[in-house]
């Protein structure tokens, strides 16, 4: 845990509901298995929640780091309407300690200048809608630790008529997991690797507790869920550790959720590792392939081929793909490969792609 940080900034700060008073006078914070022990004044690890006045509060609630409009498959979400614009934010502060974070400067900020913007969540909508933005998303660090905010966030976007897309590495315990969920429409998960050990050593945490986000997802709502496992040379791409993770996808979670093997690249606290090499990415998409997942990516590399979505009836490439941009479309309005009529898993919008293409676009938004 954090200590000796004051807080402030008292328009940020609400409270929260997810803790529990000890017998010793600590206060323990409920929303994530980390479970941080704090005294009045204490942070979590997360530096974003903290004790205050003998309760757990949010200190970062209608901040953020910026806001820019992306293509939605930078997410990435790949079967989550194609094409699209999403407005993406993010706060400060994340409940795990990843050494090769690659959004390090938000995730592990540690002061309140990095919060350069401020937003309500019915300008953020509002403004999202202005934009013409199908989605908001929540990501650059996790929403695990402004829930909060969050919530509120996909709320006011859900009454504007758009949907809520969560980025997240699915560490959360049991109660928040199911309110955080219930207000989302589309999620990533970042499963980081396949073994406890890679968690502990690389991230301070356990591998079970994503492992059980991953399920409830897939077994308990109606979100859209897609994976993503960063393949990092030495640690966690051996094709053994890449059966495994594919093998347990297919028995839990069936053939139908995407999962994208994306490249590292050195970072954070990890700069003696590395690139890693094409060839990593392609075995991995093909010993997944072979496992029977039908929606397989590669990502952070030049590879068209292993950026399609494919028909998994007749194996057609049904949407093209080069990065972010989105070639040719054989899919009908009802998301059926217009070869065979099989649908293609995900949500797809009966007037087609979106056409926003691979731009990125800062934006400011105002109270």
């Amino acid at each position: 845990m954090t200590t000796g940080t004051p807080l402030g900034h008292t328009e940020a700060i609400v409270p929260t509901r997810f803790w529990h008073a000890l017998g010793d006078g600590r206060i323990q914070c409920d929303a994530c298995p980390r479970a941080c022990k704090l005294r009045e004044g204490q942070r979590g690890l997360c530096f974003v929640r903290a004790r205050l006045d003998g309760r757990i509060v949010l200190t970062t609630y209608g901040r953020s780091s910026g806001f820019c409009i992306d293509p939605i498959e930078k997410k990435p979400l790949n079967h989550f309407f194609p094409g699209t614009a999403v407005l993406s934010f993010g706060t400060a502060g994340c409940n795990l300690a990843c050494r090769f974070c690659q959004n390090w400067d938000i995730s592990k900020a540690r002061r309140y200048d990095a919060l350069a913007d401020r937003a309500s969540p019915e300008a953020i909508a509002q403004r999202a809608t202005e934009l013409g933005c199908r989605s908001v998303a929540f990501t650059y660090n996790d929403p695990v630790v402004f829930h909060e905010y969050a919530v509120a966030v996909a709320d006011a976007c859900r009454r504007g008529g758009m949907k809520a897309v969560a980025v997240t590495a699915g560490y959360v315990t049991a109660e928040p997991r199911a309110e955080f969920y219930a207000h989302m429409d589309a999620v990533n998960v970042d499963l980081k690797g396949f073994t406890d050990d890679f968690y502990r050593r690389f991230c301070a945490g356990h591998l079970a507790p994503v492992l059980e986000t991953i399920e409830y997802v897939h077994r308990e709502t109606d979100v859209w869920m897609e994976l993503t496992t960063l393949l990092i040379p030495g640690l966690n791409d051996s094709p053994a550790e890449i059966n495994r993770l594919a093998s347990w996808v297919m028995d839990s979670l069936g053939p139908d959720v995407p999962l994208h093997f994306s490249g590292f690249h050195p970072d954070f606290k990890m700069l003696d590792r590395p690139p890693t090499p094409a060839e990593t990415l392609t075995r991995a998409r093909q010993i997944a392939i072979d496992n029977g997942l039908h929606h397989v990516y590669t990502g952070n590399v030049d590879d068209p081929a292993g950026q399609a979505t494919y028909c998994a009836g007749c194996g057609i490439a049904v949407i093209e793909r080069d990065w972010y941009r989105l070639g040719r479309w054989r899919l009908d309005r009802g998301g059926r490969c217009l070869g065979c009529g099989t649908r293609c898993a995900g949500m797809f919008d009966a007037a087609g792609p979106g056409t926003w293409g691979g731009r990125r676009l800062p934006v400011r938004i105002g109270r």
